[in-house]
């Protein structure tokens, strides 16, 4: 067994890399390569080489051979994560269910591009040892409603309510253009094969069946207030949806607009031509309400969080005519 190690200073993040029985007797460097392709040779080199410096490996150079069964242990930098908001409110709080209200922008899990930025990261600075556990996850830029089990044995309920589909999930979206006062849209999701964008999805034949039910809640010139009731949960399942009948999210960087759009975002970051074009810096999707058995008492239990202070300023300003 590999002796536990102390763990490494908060600005280093350490990677864990288990060896496999075909990677048995390959040079380290060739191994690094083929489990994290996005990194070049030169760069996975000068990350064997900084080991020393950083208090990892430092034994390994990159003609080292490694072993099936044994664990390459690395130290990085941690990157500089982007800022995002590092609090929530918690909107109800049992001995077995927890809800709150995840701001837009605070990714939920762990990526390339954030480790410590994370609600998961939150969750434990407030709640320590044993936080509680999420239920399902939405995207880092929709605001909102989330529900997270007080214990193992709740969260395991919850995701079993989702599963068997007995939560009903309403959410607020902003959109361009004026939809039917209600509707119901059934297309296939499949991830997008043509824009190159690898997070997009698009209608496809073939792809996982789909439903969306919707009603437009208000309009406001060239803009509807839409609440939508997803029947599936497929990924951006809302967004692509309501793009596919001609009603894109303001905000909105995948779906309704260009592929140019999101390239020049992930190249520039946000600006003022972007600005101009979307309107808002997130898509304007809110999870604004679930119903969902308790996962103590299968009671039915109902939970609403307010819209998102930067939608309903958005709102507000198209009503006074800004």
């Amino acid at each position: 067994r590999e002796p536990l190690t102390a763990a490494p200073p908060a600005e280093l993040i350490e990677l864990r890399l288990i060896v496999r029985a075909e990677h048995d007797g390959w040079r380290l460097d060739h191994f690094l390569s083929a489990r994290i392709p996005r990194l070049s040779r030169n760069r996975i080199q000068q990350m064997i080489r900084s080991q020393r410096e950083l208090g990892g490996g430092a034994g390994l150079r990159p003609a080292s051979r490694v072993r099936a069964g044994s664990t390459v242990r690395l130290l990085r930098p941690a990157p500089v994560e982007p800022e995002v908001p590092r609090s929530f409110v918690v909107l109800h709080e049992d001995a077995a269910l927890v809800a709150i209200d995840k701001p837009a922008g605070l990714p939920v899990h762990a990526t390339a591009r954030f480790h410590k930025n994370t609600l998961v990261a939150l969750l434990r600075e407030r709640y320590g040892a044993h936080p509680p556990i999420m239920a399902h996850r939405i995207d880092r830029e929709t605001s909102g409603l989330l529900l997270l089990g007080a214990t193992a044995l709740a969260s395991a309920a919850l995701k079993r309510a989702f599963r068997e589909r007995q939560v009903e999930k309403r959410y607020l979206a902003i959109v361009h253009g004026q939809p039917p006062d209600e509707g119901v849209i059934e297309e296939p999701l499949a991830p997008d094969t043509h824009s190159g964008i690898r997070v997009r999805m698009e209608v496809a034949r073939g792809g996982l069946p789909s439903r969306t039910c919707f009603r437009t809640r208000e309009r406001r010139g060239a803009f509807a207030l839409v609440e939508a009731r997803p029947e599936t949960g497929r990924q951006h399942q809302i967004r692509a949806h309501l793009a596919a009948i001609g009603h894109p999210l303001v905000g909105d960087k995948l779906y309704g607009v260009p592929p140019e759009v999101f390239l020049e975002f992930i190249e520039t970051g946000w600006s003022d031509s972007l600005a101009h074009r979307l309107l808002l810096p997130r898509h304007a999707l809110h999870a604004s309400a679930a119903r969902f058995p308790h996962p103590a008492t299968g009671a039915s239990t109902e939970l609403v969080c307010p819209l998102a202070p930067d939608l309903a300023a958005f709102w507000a300003r198209i009503a006074g005519g800004a």
